[in-house]
């Protein structure tokens, strides 16, 4: 079985291309290594993973139609798995040109490819921020997502909205993905629990918004990739029962699915703050800010669908996964021999 990979260099695409290569798949990788974050963290990821015999990578851009289509020429592709996106919500304030080229113009350009060379499943990332302004908890992939609060937001509801419509005309069988709050080990530096750990370690202070009174549905990057890796094989099909005049968003009679993949317990900021302390041995300093434009005061997932759908139970508590994270921090950091940076 040969899968694709894009976003390979990235935090869960590193992930997840390791553990189909553990488990014998032969994976192509596909990343444009951009400066968004640290470029140096990226190529560390890739090293790992770039001497596999069973691993093929390609600097490519996927809002570049050409170089995608000369990177995958001749290749037969069971399952294509679309995580490369221009990730953030407060970035999406200030560069949005980025999110319309990557995750809507390069979205487009891979449900092309796949509608031209047949790839048996496509699934892709989309995010716990489509829900934007809903408040009914946990979030249900059978509620509306029709409301987003940032550009990065309204691209990923826009991918879902693509991929159903290339669903519904071509047949292509789409899962797509809402992600919460991914952390662990390698993870990206503008995520929270990342900038909060260096400035710990470091004595510098954290901006808090909201005054701390924030929830996240913290998913350790290790039960993603398991769910992921289980809905390979788990191929969307039409559904029989899918009723127009209720038109349920979570599913449809196109070969089309989303689901929530998060770990279903919500844990307040400053829980996490406190964990990251403990493991660091270093208290906080705190800047308390106000709510910033984009942001959403809680996410929670409901992910009964795909529990039913691959036995997905997310096992990693809060407490185990951050002195994970923060091990491999100061581990990493430390071999590198760099004074970590502040911001």
């Amino acid at each position: 079985m040969t899968i694709v990979v894009t976003g390979a260099a990235g935090f869960i695409g590193y992930h997840l291309a390791a553990r189909l290569l553990l488990e014998g798949k032969q994976v192509i990788g596909i990343d444009n290594m951009n400066d968004y974050y640290d470029v140096k963290l990226k190529e560390d990821r890739l090293a790992r993973i770039a001497d596999h015999p069973n691993f093929t990578f390609h600097r490519t851009d996927v809002a570049d139609a050409a170089a995608l289509e000369a990177a995958l020429a001749g290749e037969e592709v069971e399952a294509f798995i679309h995580l490369a996106a221009q990730a953030g919500v407060r970035y999406s304030l200030q560069n949005p040109r980025a999110y319309i080229d990557s995750n809507l113009v390069g979205f487009g350009n891979v449900l092309e490819w796949c509608r031209q060379h047949r790839a048996g499943h496509l699934i892709y990332a989309s995010s716990s921020s489509v829900y934007g302004m809903n408040e009914t908890m946990p979030f249900s992939v059978h509620d509306n997502v029709d409301h987003p609060v940032s550009l990065y937001a309204a691209t990923k509801k826009a991918n879902e909205l693509m991929a159903h419509s290339y669903s519904h005309l071509y047949g292509i069988p789409t899962t797509g993905l809402r992600f919460f709050t991914v952390y662990g080990p390698w993870g990206r530096p503008d995520m929270a629990y990342f900038s909060f750990t260096r400035k710990i370690r470091n004595g510098q202070p954290i901006e808090v918004f909201n005054g701390g009174r924030m929830q996240r549905d913290f998913t350790y990057v290790d039960d993603i990739v398991e769910g992921i890796f289980r809905l390979i094989p788990v191929v969307p099909a039409p559904n029989p029962d899918w009723d127009r005049r209720l038109a349920d968003p979570g599913t449809s009679s196109a070969p089309y699915r989303v689901y929530n993949i998060g770990n279903h317990q919500p844990v307040e900021l400053m829980t996490m703050i406190r964990t990251i302390e403990e493991a660091v041995g270093r208290e906080a300093v705190i800047d308390y800010k106000p709510m910033q434009p984009g942001d959403v005061t809680a996410t929670y997932a409901d992910i009964a669908d795909l529990q039913q759908a691959t036995g997905f139970a997310p096992s990693t508590p809060i407490e185990e996964g951050l002195r994970r994270f923060v091990a491999w921090h100061n581990a990493y950091y430390e071999e590198r021999e760099l004074v970590v940076p502040a911001t």
